[in-house]
């Protein structure tokens, strides 16, 4: 399997996790907030801290964002670009959130594919400090409660990402048993939530969010992402008991370092990540 070789050395837990307790809603993103601030507010009116987002459509304005890039240091194994602020009114058509904490305030990670004023369409990772909600629009949440994503310092990779860490609970109405996970580097995507479901005695578990990078992709229609670094987002997912045993269903949308969109399944077992994997599982049974 492909691997990139990262600054620092493996982390010995492989998979970063904490079990929870979740619940899906949806809610409105107010038009005229920072999308930062809308998407707190969306889940603090439900009581939750933290937890993802799922987003089908959107508009944004102000809009900030960068790509995936090479790394010009030995200090990563890949970087990221300039900011590009594209002018005019951005609208979404796929994106996932992980909202957590960053320096003791809210904070998210955000992937997303969209199509810019004039036409052109782009994908990558959405600033938060200065992008804006330009039209109202509906989003699918699912908060965790007794888990919250925590930006730390990653030895491994370099940088500061998003990790699920243990949260007092507040005590928001939830309806599933929830793991908030963290896949490290250099491990298939499929191949890792397979596992884990079988470690945690979990039958079957759909995926919420998804926000991260893997090393290039292999879909199962046979199109190949050759350039390593991606910024990616699991547009569905699932791990679900087929013929064979557990397996992990992967849809997803990514945009690699040359600017090239893709989207498709993922296949099992050739997947790896490159720099991280954020998601929730929700514990169907």
């Amino acid at each position: 399997m492909r691997s990139i070789t990262q600054p620092g050395a493996p982390v010995a837990e492989r998979i970063q996790w904490v079990e929870a307790r979740g619940r899906a809603f949806s809610f409105t993103l107010e038009k005229g907030l920072p999308l930062l601030e809308a998407a707190h507010r969306g889940f603090a009116a439900q009581g939750f801290a933290g937890g993802v987002l799922e987003i089908k459509r959107g508009a944004l304005g102000p809009f900030a964002y960068v790509m995936p890039a090479l790394s010009k240091t030995p200090d990563h194994a890949a970087f990221y670009s300039e900011t590009y602020r594209p002018a005019g009114v951005t609208h979404l058509s796929t994106a996932t959130m992980t909202l957590g904490v960053r320096d003791g305030a809210p904070f998210f990670h955000c992937h997303a594919l969209w199509t810019e004023e004039g036409g052109r369409n782009g994908g990558g990772h959405i600033l938060p400090e200065e992008t804006i909600v330009a039209e109202a629009f509906e989003v699918a949440a699912f908060g965790l409660d007794g888990a919250i994503f925590k930006a730390e310092p990653d030895p491994e990779t370099g940088f500061k990402l998003f990790g699920p860490v243990a949260a007092v609970r507040s005590g928001a109405t939830t309806e599933r048993r929830a793991f908030a996970l963290r896949l490290r580097p250099n491990q298939d995507v499929a191949g890792c939530l397979e596992d884990f479901c079988r470690a945690q005695g979990i039958r079957e578990a759909r995926i919420r969010g998804g926000v991260g990078s893997t090393i290039g992709a292999r879909f199962e229609d046979g199109a190949i992402v050759d350039p390593f670094a991606t910024e990616l987002t699991i547009t569905s997912g699932v791990v679900a008991h087929r013929a064979g045993g557990l397996e992990a269903t992967l849809d997803v949308a990514l945009v690699d370092y040359t600017g090239a969109l893709a989207q498709g399944r993922l296949v099992r077992g050739d997947n790896p990540v490159l720099m991280t994997m954020e998601l929730v599982l929700e514990v169907v049974a």
